[in-house]
């Protein structure tokens, strides 16, 4: 087992309706169980002053803002995000689990609406710096299945899931053309399966890639 002592960052990706909130209780409760301290969040938000911005993001018209807008309310969330939650509890040695973190900017916002990416990796660079997730994992189905199982649990965040189909096309083409130049980093998970499935290809993930 890792030292509890030292703290890992784990960031869970993918598309609308990809069962990534469920995992990640599925995950913190494993890693609890295994010794560990355990912070789960999410993106945008995780911070009173990103959570603000998030309203802005996943509420109201699709239309509200474009892809540029968007990139930057992103990263501006990100940066409170990092500051006020994940880094401190990196330092306190828990392992941080977060649904959604940059990647989910560089497939919406580059993939999806088409922005510059090196664009983004420079916004990247000045809000968030040198730092990246120990263990990034991609849940990946296909946009259908996604958007039925987004629609069938709908609150008032359904700005992003009212964008067309090939949008969320270009945001799942995204997410694995990241996991492809990353392997590293990112692994893919089949989405499609049960959710007992899914957790133990995550924990046996984690334990291959992270000792936990």
């Amino acid at each position: 087992m890792t030292d509890p002592a030292t703290g890992r960052f784990i960031t869970l990706e993918g598309g609308e309706g990809a069962g990534k909130s469920t995992q990640i209780s599925r995950l913190g409760e494993w890693l609890r169980g295994r010794g560990h301290t355990i912070v789960a969040t999410r993106e945008p938000g995780g911070a009173p002053g990103a959570e603000m911005v998030r309203k802005l993001l996943v509420e109201g018209p699709a239309e509200r803002w474009d892809g540029t807008t968007e990139a930057l309310l992103h990263f501006a969330a990100r940066r409170d995000h990092l500051r006020s939650t994940v880094w401190p509890a990196l330092k306190r040695g828990a392992w941080v689990i977060s649904d959604r973190f940059a990647d989910s900017t560089v497939a919406y916002q580059g993939y999806g609406y088409g922005l510059d990416r090196s664009m983004l990796h420079k916004l990247y660079g000045i809000a968030v710096g040198d730092f990246h997730p120990d263990l990034t994992l991609i849940l990946d189905l296909p946009v259908e299945v996604g958007l039925g199982r987004a629609a069938a649990r709908r609150g008032s965040e359904t700005r992003y899931e009212g964008l067309p189909k090939d949008f969320h096309e270009r945001v799942r083409a995204g997410f694995l053309g990241i996991a492809a130049a990353d392997p590293g980093r990112c692994v893919v998970i089949d989405a499609t399966r049960d959710i007992e499935s899914i957790a133990v290809a995550i924990t046996e993930t984690v334990i291959e890639r992270l000792g936990a």
